[in-house]
Parts: C-alpha cells; sequence; structure tokens
C-alpha cells in the first residue's frame, strides 16, 4: 500500500513536471538542409507576419531544402497565447477542417551548382482556415513522418478591434537625443467592449521584428473613458541602435554592394563581404534599409526563388579591441531560426578580427553584430553598431486581451511606427 502511495506521487510529481515545462516554440530551423525561411503576409513581402481574422488576407511561406531528391512536405500549426505558449484551445476550436494541409507548390533548381527544392504556399486557404486571434507556431514536417519536423516559425492573427496609436520620441525620461528612444501609445476601444482593462489587457513592444529585446506590459499606465494609456514606462525604453548594414551578392560576375569578391570553389559559391568596423564611436549617417529584413534575388534570373545559386558568405569584424566576457552574432532576418552557434563570430587570432560563415542565397541583406555579455540573452548594439538616437527602427506594438473567463489571449490590435518620422 505505502509503495503504491508513493508510486501515485511520484507519478503526480512529474505530471506537475512538465506542466511546468514550457514549449518551445521559438522560430527554429531542425533540419541544416533548410534555408532562406521567410514568412510575411502575401502583399507585403517586408510586412510583419500578422493578417486579418475573418479577411481575405493571407500569408506567404517560402524556403529551399537542398537535397537532389523532393521531399513531400505538409504544415500544420499551433495556437499560444501571447507569451507564446501553447493555449487551452483545442484544435477544432482555432482551426476548420484538418490541421494538416500539403505543400504542393514546389519546383527543382535550375542552373544553379546548388541543388535545392524551393517551396512556397499562401494561407489561410481552403484547406485550412483559422477561426481564432492569437499568436501560432507554424510546423513543417514529412508527409510521412509528422514527428520529423524540419522547422516551425511564427506569424499571429488579430481581430482588430481596438485602435493603436504610437509615439516614439529620443527625448526620453535617460536622455536627450543621445542613445535611447521611448515608445510610448494609447488603446482606443468602443464602450463596454473591454470590462476591467487593468486585468484584461496585455501590451507587447518588438523592436525590429527582435525577440530578445521584445518588452511585455501586463498593466497599462492610465485608463480614462475607453481610452488606454501607456506613457513614461522606463520598460519601453530601447537602446537606439544604428541602421542596419547592408550587402548584396545579386551578381555572379560583377561588382556587387558591400561585397569585395566573388569565387567559385567545388562545390560552391564564396562571397567575401568587406571587412566591418566598430561604428560605436563613429557619427550617425542615415541609410535606408528594410529593418533586418533580406531579399532574394539572381539580378541575372528570369524566376530568383528557383534560380538564384547559394554561395557561402563570409562576414569579418575587425575590432579596435577585443570584447571580453561575451559572444558576437550576426543578426537580421536571414539568422532567425539558426542555431546560436551558426551565427556567433569566432575570433581569428591570425587575421584579428572575428569571423563567420553562413550559406546564403544570392540576394540583398541586412545585417549587424550584436555583443551578448556572458549570462544574458540580450544583445546589445552599443559596443559595436552604437547607439545613435536618429536611427530609424520599426517598432511593432501587439495589444492582447483575456476576459474574465476565458481561456486563451485574444489579439485585438496593433499598430507599425517608425522611430524618427
Amino acid at each position: 500500500m505505502l509503495h503504491r502511495f508513493f508510486s501515485i506521487a511520484i507519478g503526480l510529481a512529474m505530471a506537475t513536471a512538465a506542466l511546468a515545462q514550457k514549449a518551445d516554440t521559438e522560430v527554429r530551423i531542425f533540419n541544416r538542409d533548410i534555408h532562406s525561411l521567410k514568412i510575411a503576409p502575401a502583399d507585403k513581402p517586408f510586412g510583419v507576419p500578422i493578417i486579418a481574422l475573418a479577411s481575405d488576407e493571407q500569408l506567404n511561406v517560402n524556403f529551399d531544402l537542398i537535397d537532389y531528391d523532393v521531399h513531400y512536405l505538409r504544415y500544420s500549426i499551433k495556437h499560444c497565447n501571447a507569451d507564446w505558449q501553447p493555449s487551452q484551445l483545442i484544435e477544432s476550436e482555432y482551426v476548420s477542417g484538418f490541421n494538416q494541409a500539403d505543400i504542393t507548390d514546389y519546383a527543382q533548381s535550375e542552373g544553379t551548382f546548388t541543388h535545392y527544392f524551393n517551396y512556397n504556399f499562401t494561407f489561410p486557404n481552403e484547406e485550412m482556415k483559422i477561426l481564432k486571434s492569437g499568436n501560432y507556431v507554424l510546423q513543417v514536417f514529412e508527409q510521412d513522418d509528422p514527428e520529423k519536423v524540419h522547422f516551425q516559425t511564427r506569424f499571429s492573427v488579430c481581430e482588430k478591434t481596438v485602435d493603436v496609436a504610437i509615439e516614439t520620441s529620443s527625448r526620453t525620461d535617460v536622455d536627450y537625443n543621445d542613445a535611447h528612444q521611448q515608445v510610448s501609445f494609447e488603446v482606443t476601444y468602443k464602450p463596454g467592449t473591454i470590462q476591467d482593462p487593468y486585468q484584461e489587457l496585455k501590451a507587447v513592444v518588438t523592436q525590429n521584428s527582435r525577440t530578445d529585446n521584445a518588452v511585455t506590459i501586463d498593466r497599462p499606465m492610465m485608463v480614462g473613458g475607453d481610452k488606454v494609456t501607456y506613457d513614461h514606462n522606463p520598460a519601453l525604453i530601447f537602446k537606439a541602435g544604428n541602421e542596419y548594414r547592408r550587402m548584396e551578392t545579386v551578381h555572379v560576375n560583377s561588382l556587387n554592394m558591400g561585397v569585395s569578391r566573388i569565387e567559385y570553389f567545388e562545390p560552391y559559391y564564396h562571397a567575401t563581404v568587406e571587412p566591418d568596423e566598430p561604428r560605436c564611436a563613429t557619427q550617425y549617417l542615415y541609410d535606408q534599409t528594410q529593418y533586418g529584413r533580406f531579399t532574394i534575388r539572381n539580378a541575372e534570373a528570369t524566376d530568383s526563388h528557383r534560380m538564384a545559386d547559394y554561395m557561402i558568405t563570409h562576414f569579418t569584424l575587425v575590432p579596435k579591441d577585443l570584447l571580453p566576457k561575451g559572444k558576437i552574432y550576426l543578426q537580421g532576418e536571414f539568422t532567425q531560426g539558426l542555431p546560436l552557434s551558426t551565427t556567433q563570430m569566432t575570433y581569428d587570432a591570425q587575421q584579428g578580427a572575428y569571423t563567420c560563415a553562413l550559406l546564403l542565397k544570392q540576394g540583398h541583406y541586412n545585417y549587424q553584430y550584436l555583443f551578448v555579455p556572458d549570462g544574458t540573452s540580450v544583445g546589445l548594439t552599443s559596443p559595436i553598431e552604437g547607439d545613435k538616437y536618429q536611427t530609424i527602427n520599426e517598432y511593432l506594438v501587439k495589444i492582447y486581451d483575456r476576459p474574465m473567463g476565458e481561456r486563451y489571449d485574444h489579439f485585438v490590435g496593433y499598430a507599425v511606427a517608425f522611430s524618427g518620422r
């Protein structure tokens, strides 16, 4: 009897531990042969991956699988709350029909040294309709082996039942036109639709789609009538950073912006990016970028998704001084989902520089260098890129509502604003 009691107790403890363990819903690439993953609104290739609930809006997913043989793939989605942890909803509550759909649009590469298949699909569609607002994790896997997940990525579906107005300023509560930018915003809703804003509402703010320095605000600063204000909150003061660096590999046999040379060593092209230097001590210089995003393009091709080749792209950072007690990483949309070890810059004593090599498809790329101090997970721009108050950053504010008795966070509104504009 005593043995049975201990067995039950151990079982309950294990179940409790399993429930307490957080699910891994980060953007992840599990198969090293997956490359050039991009998810965006079908009509806005540089937009954030958000669509409106019960609308005709769709998201487009595009990626390559490097292989000589075609893989037959499917995708499914998982509903999550504001913190990107799975909600209590079951599949039939947030998606109609089967929560699996085949990816039927794929094509083999043409005229390239690297053999790959390009996959493309848009959703929601007739096979899969989304019924609830919120955050979603999308997974792509083999048709005959659902456990073999190649990658997972994120998107959101919004009800658009509240209006969000954002302001950004370099005159912050910590400095004046120096190294920071402060975000404030107002949320307006129809009378009676939100009963207790202090308890129901949650706001999430991101800068240039980064997740490492995202900020979650659980309570508004002030509520008045049908308006909620988030202002003078220290958590909403961001390091200003600097404009993203740019380089391109759209040509194989002629000059490319930011690239010193392109050579072929079997089996890959190699592109050498011009050595970068820290900009923390230099004056701000405006350069129009796409806030960290990338575009696939072969200037000589009629269809870049199938006819752009892959290059081992070599990045070099020449420091004025070594940066101890931390690590340096490449950051941009093209690094999302890659293991940190892949994007980490390693010090080459012979060159006296930090280096990193990534297999990238021909195109235009935005990138920057982030320093992550030991024991932390937030990348800093100040040691390498510098923090310039004039920098134009893309700020996204998402508003979630959890009415009393509800089992999930409703994604009810969002807005995008650009600092310095």
